[in-house]
């Protein structure tokens, strides 16, 4: 069974891994803004601590930046990274999901979708 424990405390919060990573990188709020495609006022709160990023961003910021991985990023929100899906496993995914109906398909995808935002 997984555990689905919490992540320890992080030793950093997101507006320090952000701020090391402005430092480490030379760049600005804007130009961060502008590589991972959000407004600069978000990378703004982000930076003063007003606001969390979604994983989307979170995975832009550790692809654009890589001295800044996904686990230190996820862990400086206090969450775990979601786990990459293999080509076997998302094969299978779909060879399961072919076999519901369409009405099981719908309801399935709405608790995925749940437990998915519940990563957000």
């Amino acid at each position: 069974m997984e555990n689905t424990e919490r992540p320890e405390p992080a030793e950093e919060t997101f507006a320090q891994a952000l701020a090391a990573l402005k430092d480490e990188y030379g760049v600005s709020e804007p130009k961060i803004a502008d590589v991972i495609g959000v407004h600069v006022s978000t990378v703004n709160n982000w930076a003063n601590a007003k606001a969390e990023p979604r994983a989307k961003y979170v995975r832009a910021l550790a692809e654009a930046y890589p001295k800044f991985p996904e686990t230190r990023l996820f862990a400086a929100l206090g969450k775990r990274p979601p786990a990459p899906q293999t080509d076997d496993e998302r094969q299978e995914t779909l060879k399961i999901l072919d076999r519901l109906t369409v009405e099981q398909r719908r309801l399935l995808l709405i608790q995925a979708r749940a437990v998915a935002d519940s990563n957000e």
